[in-house]
């Protein structure tokens, strides 16, 4: 009943399985969306598809291609599950690329490249804790922030509108009332680190209050 299962497929399948496993770890510890199971499963089906691919072709005579082709357009329909929109901002780009990438290294690794999943896979890792270490580090990565300023001039609101057009973030969800102390203002922006504190000393430029704070990203199901 095995006749069709060989050492070298069962390699195959075992090894993708643990490529996507040691990404979906680094994407578990994280508390990103698609753990361990789901890049397992992705790099496991991708290298299941490109062995039937190559089989069915082998045996029936057509193209070793045809099958294995059809992986990208699927990952596509699974990695937009990923991402969400939430107040105004796209949230789950990178976990998407993360699982495309996966994909890719199940096929390799299905088609025999053992070397080149394994180099995929050490690349994929470091962009995601290396690269992703130093844009925590040095404030590149644009965050959502919530911005909250206090001011008694009259005019509190078309300055911080000024000032917030010259910083050149994205904002959205503005809201501004008068209170006992003068005129309330409350934003939300995109910015990295740098932005938030140039924008934070320019708005208190304007002699009020201002209060920061990060908004947690909601996290995809």
């Amino acid at each position: 009943m095995l006749h069709d299962l060989t050492v070298h497929e069962v390699g195959r399948l075992l090894f993708a399985a643990l490529l996507g496993g040691i990404v979906g770890l680094e994407r578990e510890l994280g508390h990103r969306p698609a753990g361990i199971r789901t890049n397992m499963l992705i790099a496991l089906g991708a290298a299941l598809f490109t062995i039937v691919s190559f089989q069915m072709a082998s045996t029936f005579t057509g193209d070793h291609t045809r099958i294995a082709a059809q992986i990208i357009p699927g990952i596509g329909f699974i990695g937009a599950g990923v991402v969400i929109r939430e107040r105004g901002a796209v949230i789950g780009i990178t976990s998407a690329a993360t699982l495309f990438v996966v994909a890719s290294i199940g096929m390799a690794v299905g088609a025999g490249l053992y070397v080149t999943g394994l180099f995929t896979t050490l690349m994929l890792l470091g962009s995601l804790v290396i690269v992703g270490n130093l844009e925590q580090r040095f404030g590149l990565h644009a965050e959502l922030m919530s911005f909250r300023i206090t001011a008694n001039a009259p005019d509190t609101v078309e300055r911080v509108r000024q000032i917030v057009d010259q910083a050149g973030v994205r904002t959205r969800d503005w809201k501004s009332h008068r209170t006992d102390d003068g005129f309330l203002i409350e934003f939300e922006a995109e910015a990295t680190l740098p932005q938030e504190r140039d924008l934070t000393t320019r708005l208190g430029a304007l002699h009020g209050r201002v209060e920061t704070r990060l908004v947690p990203p909601v996290t995809p199901l």
